[in-house]
């Protein structure tokens, strides 16, 4: 970072945007019919971005927001490493909630890339992403 930028405003502004991508993201599958169960869910010191739910089937989410002048793309920054502490944390969630809970078949982890067109905001989606 350059001189005189105060890298804490630009967290702030990063975690602003993010939450943004994540409203948007929970707007999405709400217009889809999805009860959206639970979003930032901590499971020890793993995070689940979204959980939402239709029917018998639990959907987990993770949500990715870039710049328009980012050298990749939000599904392209969710790496091998990434896929994997949100399985984990699928998993626990599973274990822990929806194991023996017979209204519910199935998990899926999805994914979502959030672009910003100034305040609009241009969700992508992947069904079982990973």
């Amino acid at each position: 970072m350059g001189r005189g930028v105060d890298r804490g405003f630009v967290s702030d502004m990063r975690r602003a945007r993010a939450g943004r991508a994540e409203r948007a993201v929970v707007a999405h599958l709400a217009a889809r019919g999805f009860e959206i169960v639970a979003t930032n869910l901590r499971l020890g010191r793993l995070e689940l971005d979204v959980v939402a739910r239709q029917g018998s089937l639990v959907v987990v989410v993770e949500v990715r927001h870039r710049g328009p002048s980012s050298w990749t793309s939000g599904f392209g920054s969710i790496d091998q490493e990434k896929r994997a502490r949100v399985r984990r944390a699928g998993e626990r969630l599973w274990q822990r909630r929806y194991r023996h809970d017979e209204s519910v078949d199935r998990l899926r982890f999805d994914a979502a890339s959030v672009v910003f067109d100034g305040e609009r905001a241009i969700v992508e989606y992947v069904e079982a992403a990973f």
